[in-house]
């Protein structure tokens, strides 16, 4: 547009005579005015997309909150063994391969349920009336079944982002699982287990952290009598937990 805009008034400024008998100054302003409307469309059409596109990162954040919660709990294991480094990129191969096993699955169940209503409907018989119509009938109506499943409902937005986010937490937990020791294995799945229940809200976050810290008390005041049976050592952390 501003091309256009640099050239019209250059067209103008070396215009002589009547600018009304100017035929190519008459047809680049034509262009002007159908480009210009193109280009709002075009800007219309954009701001729309961009709406559905933040829509849809919204509805897909639980999934990427999850891929991130797992990452940043990888990338913390070295407190553990030395031995831990996982890379982003390494991290990021896992969520793709989780999002196509999901993507898969999604596929196979079109497939079973097209085959499923094939199966159901009763083939025409020889001979019978408004044949020669229905030939390519089917194949248009087999097209237009496909974007109805394609498109996405509510509620199978919902199970699409429910799949996502459990596929990239087991695909990522497994391949975490498979470079940790042995002896690792229970704390690291216990700690992504605490962390999944802190972001859903079903564990406080202070509960977990005394439960994995033994918060030790600096001054214990006395042990009555009926508490004798605490060992000391225990009785600190009992205090310390209160």
């Amino acid at each position: 547009m501003k091309e256009l805009e640099t050239g019209l008034l250059r067209q103008l400024a070396e215009s002589e005579g009547d600018i009304l008998e100017d035929i190519e100054l008459i047809e680049s302003l034509e262009y002007s005015k159908k480009l210009s409307s193109e280009i709002k469309e075009k800007v219309a059409i954009a701001i729309e997309t961009e709406a559905n596109i933040n829509e849809a990162s919204e509805t897909y954040r639980p999934a990427a909150s999850r891929g991130a919660l797992v990452f940043f709990l990888m990338s913390e294991l070295y407190k553990i063994h030395s031995f831990y480094k996982f890379s982003l990129d390494s991290f990021v191969i896992v969520v793709k391969r989780a999002i196509d096993l999901v993507q898969a699955k999604a596929k196979a169940e079109r497939d079973a349920a097209k085959k499923a209503a094939a199966g159901d409907e009763e083939e025409p018989e020889e001979g019978a009336e408004g044949e020669g119509d229905a030939e390519g009938k089917p194949e248009a109506e087999a097209e237009e079944e496909e974007e109805v499943q394609l498109e996405m409902t509510p509620k199978s937005l919902e199970k699409r982002v429910a799949d996502l986010t459990e596929s990239i937490t087991f695909q990522s937990f497994n391949y975490t699982r498979r470079g940790t020791f042995e002896n690792h294995k229970l704390i690291v799945s216990t700690m992504l287990t605490f962390r999944i229940m802190i972001r859903k809200g079903l564990l406080n976050p202070d509960e977990v952290n005394s439960l994995v810290r033994k918060e030790v008390a600096s001054e214990v005041t006395h042990q009555s009598e009926s508490l004798k049976f605490i060992p000391e050592t225990a009785w600190a952390a009992v205090k310390g937990l209160e």
